[in-house]
């Protein structure tokens, strides 16, 4: 590893999107954004999908060899309210980057700019405006039939002075080999940008954490039922969702897999933390899944990143 700077300061949002709504969700972003700064961090992150929101819930119409119209309605609107990449969404957050002095990691629904596909993605901001943007390798589910798979930007990393920093969406973390492709790109921080608030992902993040010697950044968010739009056309999907439909509980976890910050559930908040920089490299001296505790000649992972 290069030598790092020993401290990072991280600002972890865990915070309610407007479903629906690009241009508010952006602007909800900049606030957060704003607020975060005036403590000076190093690094914000944000959840996944937090513009325009995780339709948690719904089904756009689809089964098994059929749709709906009604179905297709919503999803229109969504896609409507999804963004492409370095138009004038990305442009604000660039400004808010350079503004706060800071790494902004944001999940957004990206619209592809030549096709018709959307797709669940990530971008990373540096603190002079440019970006890489990390497309979910497969939607989980039913998310396919919302967004694509990834057709490029599998395993981007942002190089920083606190080392790499990269990123896997929800589920992708449930991929061995993704999280790999990372390892071997010497992240010291990951995040996480997901939607998942179930008990057993806390054992996940704990368990990547120690297997990759890394930071982990679990950037989770509140959904509530009432914030659906009331005027969408799979009204009855909706109205059987509880009342929270996602309740948070991010965190961020050490490369031991302890919690620098306990999960927060039901709130939104800012969790604010410094991390100790020099525990990515202390802690390979027993155990470095790339290094000396793998073995290239018995096992080789080849990543396509064409």
């Amino acid at each position: 590893m290069k030598d790092i700077e020993s401290s990072c300061r991280i600002a972890l949002v865990q915070a309610e999107p407007v479903l629906f709504d690009k241009k508010a969700s952006l602007a909800k972003a900049l606030q957060w954004i704003e607020k975060a700064a005036s403590q000076k961090p190093n690094l914000i992150v944000f959840p996944e999908l937090f513009i325009p929101g995780y339709p948690i819930g719904m089904h756009f119409g689809f089964s098994i060899g059929k749709r709906t119209e009604a179905g297709r309605e919503d999803w229109k609107r969504y896609y409507d309210a999804s963004v492409v990449a370095g138009e004038a969404e990305f442009q604000a957050l660039a400004n808010a980057a350079k503004k706060a002095d800071a790494y902004i990691s944001l999940g957004f629904s990206e619209r592809d700019a030549v096709s018709g596909t959307l797709y669940n993605s990530n971008v990373i901001f540096e603190p002079d405006g440019t970006y890489k943007v990390h497309r979910k390798l497969k939607p989980t589910g039913t998310e396919r039939v919302v967004w694509g798979d990834a057709n490029q930007g599998y395993f981007p990393v942002t190089e920083t002075p606190w080392g790499p920093i990269g990123s896997l969406i929800c589920w992708e973390s449930y991929m061995p080999l993704a999280r790999v492709a990372l390892y071997q790109k010497g992240i010291t921080i990951y995040i996480s940008p997901n939607t998942n608030d179930n008990p057993e992902w806390q054992s996940t993040i704990q368990h990547i954490a120690i297997e990759g010697k890394c930071y982990f950044i679990n950037a989770d968010m509140i959904v509530r039922k009432d914030s659906y739009p009331s005027d969408l056309r799979e009204a009855e999907a909706i109205r059987q969702l509880p009342e929270i439909v996602c309740r948070g509980g991010s965190c961020i976890t050490d490369p031991y897999g302890h919690y620098v910050t306990q999960p927060v559930w039901d709130e939104e908040t800012i969790l604010y933390a410094d991390l100790d920089m020099n525990l990515p490299a202390a802690c390979k001296m027993e155990h470095d899944a790339v290094g000396h505790y793998a073995r290239p000649d018995v096992l080789e992972l080849i990543v396509n990143e064409k």
